[in-house]
């Protein structure tokens, strides 16, 4: 073959490669940028309860302004929860990409996606392709389930909460559900239909904000901590000379994970698969950078909200996110 004719096909695996190498700079968008930080009070360090919503353990916070240590306590940190799937860790991911970074830059060099690496890599291209088609499998999987899913939890008459919003459901029985007994991490709290409509309206109202950059209605509906890594990112996109523009955020389906009174206040935490517009916008010409400016995309996160010990339903402010 002569170097004209192979000449695209090595350019668009460069491309490819390239691509996989920065796909997780770009995966960075909406309200908390993929990342779990924040405060959830005595709580901050144990997972919260899986629910129907997000079925899968909360990620562990990334950052967050409350200590970490906990002396004589039962609140000692957990370790890290490992990602799910076959390539969830971190090792897994540098393995996969070790693969595909070898493969596609032998593709550059016309020794085929695993040529020229040996015998014994034709053992780990296929171990690679078969891990492919498992991973497209489980997406596809993942993916019609979710499509399959109601917006309303199929929760009992006695476990609904009889509200209009997408929340339906309480806590799995046996999960905890914020009803631990007095101690350190609080008392049960119960959780009434006017709290679960201010929840989505505070989905809705911060991830405006957000897309706006308006940093005193984040003030306004998060705790200090909360809008300080907000503005964090904002400085961050500024340097990079792009915008996170978000919209239109809907909520799909919620429901109740764990709620508790404790010294420093009230804590509600609930699982939200939602859907919103979601894009980087290149902040001087406001030309699309990633994402789809007309096609919702689809999220499930574990947000926190706490309030003053007593207060009212008003005073619910945004204390975390978790990715599920």
């Amino acid at each position: 073959m002569s170097i004209r004719s192979t000449t695209p096909r090595r350019a668009a695996a460069l491309v490819l490669a390239l691509g996989l190498a920065f796909a997780p700079a770009l995966a960075q968008a909406k309200a908390g940028g993929g990342f779990s930080f924040g405060s959830r009070g005595a709580r901050t360090f144990s997972a919260p309860p899986v629910t129907s919503t997000a079925p899968r353990s909360a990620a562990p916070m990334d950052r967050s302004a409350t200590p970490q240590i906990f002396p004589n306590s039962n609140f000692a940190p957990r370790p890290a929860a490992p990602v799910g799937g076959l390539f969830g860790g971190g090792f897994g991911r540098g393995l996969l990409g070790g693969f595909l970074g070898a493969g596609l830059f032998g593709m550059l060099f016309g020794h085929g996606m695993f040529g020229g690496m040996g015998g014994m890599m034709s053992l780990f291209g296929l171990i690679l392709q078969l891990a492919l088609v498992y991973m497209l499998a489980r997406f596809a999987w993942n993916w019609f389930q979710n499509r399959q899913q109601p917006a309303f939890s199929n929760a009992s008459p006695r476990q609904s909460y009889g509200t209009a919003s997408g929340f339906g459901g309480a806590p799995r029985p046996g999960n905890g559900g914020g009803f631990a007994g007095a101690g350190p991490q609080g008392v049960p709290l119960k959780i009434e239909p006017a709290d679960f409509n201010v929840f989505e309206q505070r989905l809705a109202q911060v991830q405006a904000a957000y897309g706006e950059e308006d940093r005193a209605a984040l003030s306004r509906l998060a705790t200090p901590e909360m809008a300080g890594y907000f503005n964090e990112q904002f400085a961050e996109n500024a340097r990079k000379g792009v915008v996170n523009r978000v919209s239109g955020a809907a909520l799909l389906q919620g429901d109740l994970s764990e709620a508790w009174r404790e010294e420093g206040g009230d804590f509600a935490t609930v699982a939200m698969r939602f859907s919103l517009l979601d894009t980087m916008v290149d902040r001087a010409s406001g030309r699309v950078v990633s994402g789809n400016p007309s096609v919702p995309e689809q999220s499930t996160e574990v947000w926190t909200f706490t309030r003053p010990r007593g207060a009212g339903v008003d005073a619910w402010l945004l204390a975390a996110i978790q990715q599920a």
